[in-house]
């Protein structure tokens, strides 16, 4: 990585951690497309996942209180699955195919919401929780599916929050293990989450914070504000 470069992923890093500890989620939409972008596809998703476990680490820390085991678990589960299949396919493919299946993964996002599946929550929750696991297995970015499999649980903003860092903690160490063994992720990418564990920890404070001043009709926006985000992605790759 070129020296000039640091302190904009340092930057990134920061505010992706911070937007993740106040929704609980949309941190690889800041983090997969700065690292890909500076070190290639493949290894950027890989250290993003590898950070973003980390990062999960402390979120579940920090929410620990309000972590919904029994609701959460079988969205876990599946989460997993589709990451364990979704992370050994990254594998196998070459540079181009997992660059492609970024950007398949906001269409699948994106058509998810124009179907209004939000009305069939239990039932479509299933589906979104695997099909949101394997993008994120293969892609580094699992966000809309995985916000709308688990919003379809009817938590508050505190427990929808700690049950999408419990989940994205599951998926993100399951995909930094099948990488780390793939020889995806090697010991100069350790290094670098160590030395982000100090941002890690303020960014969670930041955003913890935030969530818990902003109340059950602030936070509402702020998840589909994330939403969006994923869909200008979507929109800025066609």
């Amino acid at each position: 990585m070129e020296p000039y470069l640091i302190p904009v992923v340092l930057a990134a890093v920061f505010a992706a951690f911070t937007v993740s500890a106040a929704a609980g989620f949309g941190g690889s939409l800041i983090l997969v497309p700065t690292l890909a972008l500076v070190l290639g596809t493949k290894s950027g998703v890989a250290l993003a996942a590898l950070l973003l476990a980390a990062n999960n680490v402390v979120k579940v820390a920090a929410y620990r209180r309000t972590l919904p085991y029994r609701k959460a678990a079988p969205i876990i589960v599946l989460v997993t699955l589709g990451v364990f299949l979704g992370a050994k396919l990254l594998i196998a493919a070459p540079e181009r195919a997992v660059t492609i299946a970024v950007m398949v993964s906001f269409v699948v996002a994106f058509l998810a919401e124009s179907l209004d599946l939000t009305r069939w929550r239990r039932i479509g929750s299933p589906v979104l929780a695997f099909a949101s696991g394997a993008t994120s297995g293969f892609s580094g970015t699992s966000g809309p599916l995985k916000g709308l499999a688990l919003r379809g649980l009817g938590l508050d903003r505190l427990h929808l929050v700690g049950a999408l860092s419990l989940t994205s903690l599951v998926g993100d160490v399951t995909k930094t293990a099948i990488w780390t063994d793939a020889s995806l992720l090697v010991g100069r990418d350790y290094l670098v989450a160590l030395v982000c564990v100090p941002l890690m920890f303020s960014a969670t404070f930041l955003g913890r914070r935030f969530n818990t001043r902003i109340g059950e009709r602030g936070y509402t926006g702020l998840f589909w504000a994330v939403m969006v985000g994923y869909t200008g992605r979507l929109l800025a790759t066609l």
